[in-house]
């Protein structure tokens, strides 16, 4: 009986690895298609999270007026992020210009550590690196970006306006009343999971910057405020977002200041504010929403970046949330789901999802 179970579960282990290959396979080929769809769908939860969030706090204001009111003031806050970076963008340029001495400086110490008697310039490094050569790759760059945020909004717009149904569709996909309450509650654990996500980012990367903020202004590194806005950004992509938060202001503060000692001490109170929200604070208000295990995160992170570039990096945590919560759900890939867990128990959640509400929406 044991070796009769062994060769059964031979092939479906088999079939289980080409279906993943398959799936990642199509996900890379058509990830002009797929990564705009991903992008407003992500969108989409944000804005209907946020739309419940105001009909739950402001009383007063009538359900018909929550979405729309949640979609411009998201639509406000995006355009007010974009003005800040392209405001403080244009004079942080402008002051590395005026750092080239400091910055040729910096370099002759280097080549002096490394052995290396005639350093170059900054002028010899650029001209070696002949950034001409990029210039069409930047442009092109640019306008893919410029086509994927319209076909983003094309998208959210098509997904905002059939939401309604959303939840009737997924209903409707079970065969009786037991299995429709088991999809819509997944349904629901996966929204809970992006949306609790979001939050506990948001919340400690308002947190991080904000410290990082007033330790850069009391250092007076120059474009506190823009690269504060930066941290915050970066934080939403795990472990290089930190990593990018604490090592960039700090290289920025040995281009500005004659003595290595601001950068010292701008990078160790970095650390600490990092280290601080992500070891106490952090794990206190994720609590168990997520349940992923932490190399499960950087594992992912290196997948959806290599599969779909810097947009699968922002969503590489949701989009293992969803994975989790639906490979859960049934018995033949529920393995799969534990080794994504971060305790072995990745229907934690289920048994409180029985119990929340999964009325569709009218």
């Amino acid at each position: 009986m044991p070796q009769q179970v062994a060769l059964s579960a031979l092939p479906r282990a088999c079939l289980a690895i080409l279906a993943v290959i398959a799936t990642g396979a199509a996900l890379y080929w058509l990830a002009d298609i797929l990564t705009p769809a991903a992008m407003a769908l992500f969108l989409a939860i944000v804005i209907d999270g946020f739309a419940r969030v105001l009909k739950r706090r402001l009383p007063w204001l009538p359900q018909a007026a929550a979405l729309p009111v949640a979609l411009v003031a998201s639509i406000l806050l995006f355009g007010a992020a974009i003005f800040v970076v392209a405001d403080n963008a244009t004079s942080f340029f402008g002051r590395l210009i005026a750092y080239t001495p400091r910055f040729n400086e910096l370099i002759a110490q280097a080549a002096h550590l490394v052995g290396v008697d005639v350093a170059p310039t900054i002028d010899e490094l650029i001209q070696r690196l002949n950034p001409t050569r990029y210039l069409g790759d930047v442009a092109r760059g640019l306008q893919n970006f410029a086509s994927n945020a319209l076909f983003i909004l094309v998208y959210l717009g098509f997904i905002i306006a059939s939401r309604r149904t959303f939840e009737r569709k997924m209903a409707a996909l079970a065969e009786n009343h037991g299995g429709r309450r088991e999809t819509l509650a997944a349904f629901l654990r996966i929204r809970h999971g992006i949306e609790q996500y979001l939050w506990v980012q948001t919340v400690t990367g308002l947190m991080i910057a904000g410290g990082s903020w007033v330790a850069m202004a009391v250092m007076g590194l120059e474009n506190a405020v823009f690269w504060a806005f930066l941290i915050f950004i970066a934080s939403y992509i795990p472990i290089i977002g930190g990593a990018l938060g604490i090592l960039a202001p700090p290289l920025f503060a040995l281009i500005q200041f004659e003595s290595y000692w601001p950068a010292l001490i701008l990078l160790a109170v970095l650390q600490g504010i990092q280290f601080v929200v992500g070891n106490i604070v952090q794990p206190r208000m994720q609590g168990e929403s997520l349940n992923i295990d932490p190399v499960v995160v950087l594992l992912s992170l290196a997948l959806w970046g290599k599969l779909w570039g810097v947009a699968g990096m922002f969503l590489s945590t949701p989009l293992t949330v969803m994975a989790m919560v639906i490979l859960a759900q049934f018995e033949s890939s529920r393995w799969l789901a534990i080794l994504l867990s971060a305790d072995g128990s990745p229907v934690k959640a289920r048994r409180r999802g029985r119990h929340a509400s999964v009325k569709p929406q009218s």
